[in-house]
């Protein structure tokens, strides 16, 4: 089975409106060239360099206009559009570092709050606290879609394995990554956690990213990557905003599983 793929490569700014304007072009465009699936970055509304400032733009859930828009763009466009992040507020003060599926019935069939925050002191000077902010998420999902099993997961949780087993294990054949990869760290990691990821699972990742400068001159990696279940790049977004359109087939799952067997062959480990 074949599917048609499109990875929205943003420049996330402050504003919500503009950022859904941005988004909401680039989606449209892939859809006029046959995407059946649209996946947007991580902080797909709104990218701020404070994180305080972040969390009092954040609207609650049920008044968040990026949502009930994006549910009404995948009826309208008949695709199927997997937002890699809104941040909705859930308290005074923290919110939901948030990634939503929508069919292209433009329901929403899955959700999943970001488990691993990124709280880390970078080589630059950067220094970023993630849960000063938001909430983490406790659950792994997989949104079934007619494909198959997607796993959701976002950004910095990459870095951590036993997610993207669980994933797979639970009937994932494609896992999402979508991000807001800082540039330093992202020129030494990001392709190469992405296709450990592949490797390990014998999975599809698709991994759609921000680029460019933010606010404050924060700087993000881009190079929204498709990565095959043999570990293979087979699609790279570069720096520019705009799509990556990519037909994945995911008889190749199989094909990377059976060859190497990892999912059956694993082991319990205990010290």
């Amino acid at each position: 089975m074949k599917l048609k793929t499109a990875l929205i490569q943003m420049n996330s700014g402050i504003s919500i409106a503009e950022n859904m304007e941005q988004a909401t072009k680039l989606i449209e465009q892939a859809a006029a060239q046959g995407a059946q699936l649209a996946i947007t970055p991580e902080n797909t509304c709104h990218l701020r360099s404070a994180p305080k400032d972040k969390l009092e733009a954040a609207p609650l859930e049920e008044a968040h206009p990026m949502i009930s828009h994006f549910a009404g763009l995948a009826k309208k466009l008949n695709i199927w559009l997997i937002a890699g992040s809104i941040c909705v507020r859930v308290s005074d003060t923290h919110m939901a570092n948030r990634c939503y599926a929508f069919s292209n019935e433009g329901k929403t069939v899955g959700t999943y709050d970001k488990i691993h925050l990124f709280d880390v002191d970078l080589p630059n000077g950067e220094r970023f606290r993630e849960s000063d902010t938001v909430a983490a998420g406790n659950k792994p999902v997989v949104v079934q879609t007619p494909w198959g099993g997607i796993g959701l997961t976002i950004c910095y949780d990459v870095r951590f394995p036993k997610l993207y087993r669980a994933l797979a294990k639970a009937g994932a054949d494609i896992l999402i990554v979508p991000a807001a990869f800082a540039a330093l760290t992202g020129r030494a990691h990001w392709e190469v956690l992405l296709r450990a990821r592949a490797i390990e699972n014998g999975c599809f990742v698709l991994a759609a990213g921000q680029t460019g400068v933010h606010e404050n001159g924060r700087l993000t990696h881009g190079h929204s990557l498709v990565v095959n279940p043999w570990g293979q790049v087979v699609a790279d977004g570069g720096e520019d905003i705009g799509i990556v359109l990519h037909e994945i087939d995911l008889t190749e799952v199989q094909t990377a599983r059976h060859a190497i067997p990892a999912l059956k062959h694993e082991k319990e480990i205990a010290f």
